[in-house]
């Protein structure tokens, strides 16, 4: 068994244990997780508590997981839109809708699915068996460009290009009103949200550095297609940053109302463009995933 201790800070005063828990390893389900608290599983301050347990600053969470057989991930013969290929990276145009890796209750359909069949094996072992390949993500509803990794040298390169945010990442998006600046950098920082765990928010207490640099394409009555390029690459950067100064995304169902006349699915992010040093040859390489259908259709119409 795994033994986790975890000493609780001001932020998390008053948060339900089974919640508190679930935020900080979101691999546990909910569920699982109020099952080892009823089972005695979960001790604060050496004592077993309820499931409805209040955090207090400086608890002390302990708790076992027992020792689970990893799922297996099977190759799906899944389509991909691919960009570019060698022996070293893939970097394909992710649909909307499609998961990038699989999660707990949900193994297949995934964008890394996908990837085992296309690359019969020859991905990186770096994120274990649940990730094969994949050193970055982007959201279920975001399209575009996406780079994977067919081995570990690969993978420790552009992660640490990652790290070092010298990756190019320019995206595409249509935002609600009318923005008045032509370019704009919205520099705050991002954290989890003080109430929902599940979402992120600008958090300046507990919030990490982010960066986002805004370019407008072209304004509409009541919308503006723009250009964000990514200085840093936060949990949902893009889509926080523009809800924090009153112009969320279009479609956007969690930063947003998600409400509009159109019929979307999801917030309208497209990841155009994305540039990295090549991990053998050392030079710059960039490509442009196209506009998806349905975004180019969106455009025409608010024209």
């Amino acid at each position: 068994m795994e033994e986790l201790r975890f000493l609780i800070t001001e932020e998390w005063e008053d948060e339900r244990i089974d919640k508190c828990i679930n935020s900080l390893i979101d691999s546990l389900s909910r569920s699982y997780i109020q099952k080892l608290i009823k089972d005695g599983q979960v001790l604060v301050n050496g004592n077993a508590v309820k499931a409805n347990y209040r955090m207090k600053t400086d608890d002390e969470i302990v708790f076992q997981i027992p020792e689970s057989i990893e799922p297996d991930i099977e190759p799906e013969n899944i389509p991909l839109s691919i960009l570019y290929e060698d022996e070293d990276i893939l970097i394909v145009n992710k649909p909307k809708g499609m998961v990038v890796h699989p999660a707990a209750g949900h193994y297949s359909g995934t964008l890394v699915n996908a990837v085992m069949y296309h690359c019969k094996g020859q991905l990186s072992g770096i994120n274990g068996i649940m990730r094969p390949g994949i050193v970055h993500r982007i959201d279920r509803d975001t399209t575009g460009s996406l780079i994977v990794c067919k081995n570990d040298f690969a993978h420790n390169c552009i992660a640490e290009q990652l790290k070092e945010h010298s990756i190019t990442r320019r995206y595409r998006a249509i935002c609600c009103g009318v923005l008045k600046e032509e370019e704009m950098v919205i520099h705050k920082p991002i954290g989890r949200h003080p109430v929902d765990r599940k979402k992120m928010a600008v958090n300046e207490k507990n919030g990490k550095d982010a960066i986002t640099h805004i370019k407008v394409l072209k304004r509409f009555e009541k919308y503006t297609y723009i250009e964000c390029e990514l200085e840093t690459g936060r949990t949902h950067q893009i889509r926080v940053h523009l809800a924090s100064i009153g112009h969320s995304l279009l479609g956007d169902e969690v930063y947003g109302t998600g409400k509009s006349s159109f019929k979307l699915e999801g917030q309208t992010l497209h990841a155009m463009t994305l540039g990295v040093i090549h991990p053998r040859t050392k030079d710059y390489l960039e490509v442009n995933a196209p506009l998806p259908e349905y975004f180019e259709h969106l455009l025409e119409i608010l024209k």
